[in-house]
């Protein structure tokens, strides 16, 4: 397995401003990254696979602000429930 202060797979386009890895094994690495572009911040969701030795972006999802979080999260928590029933 890599070690932990291995330089994040994200573009060298966007300025990573902290992070934080939720989960990584030796082919998965899932992360929430505050990034910036064009004077803008954003929250990515990334989810990467290593692949022939190199980390390649499976998916990404990005937060934009905090009217967009508040709505994501409201609709999260009206659905966390779910996870408990069969």
């Amino acid at each position: 397995m890599a070690e932990a202060d291995e330089k994040l797979p994200v573009s060298e386009f966007y300025k990573v401003v902290d992070h934080a890895t939720v989960f990584k094994s030796e082919k998965w690495w899932e992360a929430i990254v505050v990034f910036e572009s064009f004077g803008k911040r954003s929250i990515g969701l990334y989810l990467w696979q290593k692949r022939d030795g190199e980390w390649k972006r499976k998916h990404k999802f990005n937060i934009r602000n905090l009217d967009e979080w508040n709505r994501l999260k409201t609709a999260i928590e009206q659905f966390a429930p779910k996870l408990l029933s069969k």
